[in-house]
């Protein structure tokens, strides 16, 4: 069986992107390996051995062409309204909250934020099939 270790995503500014996944989901710099031409950042908590891999390539001005192939990182909380009110008061400008129902049945209940370079993070409430 495969494990999944990390997800990697191109940034254009290491510091600004450090500091949105630090303020929006408690991730914090486990490690950083410097090369030459790039610069890798993996970030994690105690919550999961899995880590988001920030890849910031030297000398890059361009935002990157997210292209229509991207979907979305999903993170999962205990108290939705909590973290949405959180993710407010600190400035991350998160989306509303949706409750998907289709039938009646609910599925998830969730919000989406984009990082700083545009990247989609969907942020679901614990329970049903998340647990």
């Amino acid at each position: 069986m495969a494990k999944a270790i990390h997800s990697m995503i191109r940034v254009l500014d290491e510091a600004r992107s450090v500091e949105f996944y630090r303020k929006a989901f408690g991730l914090n710099v486990a490690d950083r390996l410097d090369f030459e031409k790039f610069t890798l950042v993996y970030m994690s908590n105690s919550e999961s051995a899995f880590e988001v891999e920030l890849t910031v390539n030297k000398g890059r001005t361009e935002p990157y062409d997210l292209g229509d192939g991207y979907g979305h990182l999903a993170v999962l909380v205990e108290d939705l309204e909590a973290e949405h009110a959180r993710f407010i008061a600190e400035g991350l400008e998160p989306r509303k909250i949706v409750e998907f129902a289709p039938d009646g049945k609910l599925v998830g209940k969730f919000f989406f934020i984009a990082d700083p370079d545009g990247y989609e993070i969907e942020v679901l409430e614990r329970g049903g099939r998340f647990k």
